[in-house]
């Protein structure tokens, strides 16, 4: 957990607090929302498409925010190894970094 939260904190785009309990973290990409993907160019509008091209572009799955009505958070669960996390952080922070 606290792992995946320094590194995501470390994302300027990104705003994320820690959880009380759970094995998932929920961070805020509304520093993203608005901005255009590098893959085809299209604005970012909400959580749904920020994860569809985390999937797309860099092979990282997350979950919507939209599908709990949290919208435009995404949920990024950290029950996984920590070479697997280090590698989808790597991703996820390229990706922001390029994003216009």
């Amino acid at each position: 957990r606290d792992y995946l939260l320094s590194r995501l904190r470390a994302i300027p785009s990104l705003h994320c607090q820690a959880p009380e309990g759970a094995f998932y973290l929920f961070p805020s990409c509304s520093g993203i929302i608005g901005k255009q993907g590098n893959r085809d160019g299209r604005r970012i509008e909400n959580s749904t498409d920020f994860a569809k091209y985390l999937l797309q572009d860099c092979g990282v799955a997350v979950i919507p925010g939209s599908a709990f009505e949290f919208d435009p958070n995404i949920r990024i669960s950290y029950a996984s190894s920590i070479e697997d996390l280090e590698r989808a952080c790597d991703r996820i922070q390229q990706f922001c970094d390029s994003l216009s």
